[in-house]
């Protein structure tokens, strides 16, 4: 499993620091120090208007500067003085899913992570074919990476209200799963490789109600393969 992520964050520092400490100030560093974790926003993996015109800056701004700001702040608050505030982001959601009365802790950090995970999922490089060892994988999950790509896109598009779209890797096969709201494959014992965010937030600006056509331009022009194929 590779360390290098094409976004120059790896998967290692990805999974255990999506959200790190005020001292540490930087994706990579321990997120956990004798203090409580103090989750931060971290930094994009482009510009805000990198990937226009799929995603216009306008949309990065409100949905990384306020929404993803906005679940990381809360989630402070949160945790804070309790026994949720030492933890990394990855064991406070573990810890607090399918609990009715930790709904708030759960839904935000869940949302801190699929937010991060989704950016690292987008490149202004990406798009086009997957290749090599994905391509391989993705053949032998679906029959072909046209077979995938149309699959991920219907699942994005049918997902009903608020949620997620993910490939994932369940064992030694990939897999297509949704996901509701905040809910996350990190919870179902599978290991996520991309995402694509239907949340409105993500596309209303620039698509309004069209969700399809948001859905193919993210597939066929933004979606970072290398990501995916560095850590299957």
């Amino acid at each position: 499993m590779s360390e290098n992520v094409t976004s120059g964050l790896s998967r290692r520092d990805f999974l255990t620091a999506a959200a790190v400490t005020v001292a540490a100030g930087a994706i990579g560093a321990p997120s956990i120090l004798h203090g409580a974790v103090k989750h931060q926003l971290p930094k994009l993996p482009f510009a805000e208007n990198a990937l226009e015109p799929v995603i216009s800056a306008k949309t990065i701004s409100f949905h990384y500067g306020k929404h993803h700001k906005a679940y990381i702040d809360n989630l402070n608050k949160l945790i804070a003085k309790t026994e949720y505030a030492d933890m990394s982001l990855e064991n406070i959601i573990k810890a607090t899913a399918g609990k009715s009365d930790k709904a708030g802790i759960f839904n935000n950090a869940a949302q801190v992570w699929n937010h991060t995970f989704y950016w690292n999922c987008l490149s202004p490089k990406g798009g086009g074919r997957p290749t090599g060892k994905l391509q391989t994988a993705l053949n032998a999950s679906f029959g072909d990476c046209e077979k995938f790509m149309a699959d991920f896109a219907n699942a994005a598009i049918t997902q009903f209200g608020s949620g997620w779209a993910w490939l994932v890797k369940d064992g030694k096969n990939l897999k297509i799963v949704k996901t509701s709201n905040a809910e996350t494959p990190l919870t179902q014992g599978v290991t996520p490789l991309l995402t694509i965010d239907v949340w409105e937030h993500a596309y209303y600006l620039d698509y309004q109600n069209k969700r399809a056509d948001y859905v193919a331009a993210v597939i066929k022009k933004l979606m970072n393969w290398k990501f995916a194929e560095d850590h299957m």
